[in-house]
């Protein structure tokens, strides 16, 4: 059986920065590739707060997903990236509001820094 992998680039989200799609497409399920805070115009939010950041990097996952026809209501697994795992009460807090009743399965990754000196990072699958 062979499947299609249909890549996703949502309108509103900056184009991506290397060789890579925001989402694709394949089997039923949508993959969000890890989204940083960056703002719809290409402005990276790494001296903006940890809350602002996770606000934006949150809204980009969700721009993906719709833009995939799936929603936060179809999550399957996020994986969180942090620099600092002091900042995972501000996330979760964050999260659940974003989130609402959907419980997918999570990690959370503790890294130091990551790129671009951002705070928080963001993949996800779900399905379409």
């Amino acid at each position: 059986m062979t499947s299609t992998v249909q890549p996703i680039a949502p309108q509103g989200l900056a184009a991506p920065g290397g060789h890579y799609s925001h989402a694709t497409v394949a089997n039923g399920f949508v993959f969000v590739s890890g989204q940083l805070p960056i703002a719809p115009d290409g402005s990276k939010l790494a001296a903006a707060s940890f809350e602002e950041q996770t606000r934006q990097v949150l809204d980009n996952v969700r721009a993906a997903l719709q833009a995939a026809g799936s929603g936060i209501d179809r999550l399957v697994q996020v994986r969180v990236y942090l620099d600092a795992i002091e900042n995972w009460p501000a996330f979760n807090a964050i999260y659940a509001e974003w989130a609402g009743d959907a419980r997918p399965a999570r990690a959370i990754v503790p890294t130091g820094p990551l790129h671009f000196g951002v705070k928080v990072e963001v993949e996800a699958v779900a399905t379409v």
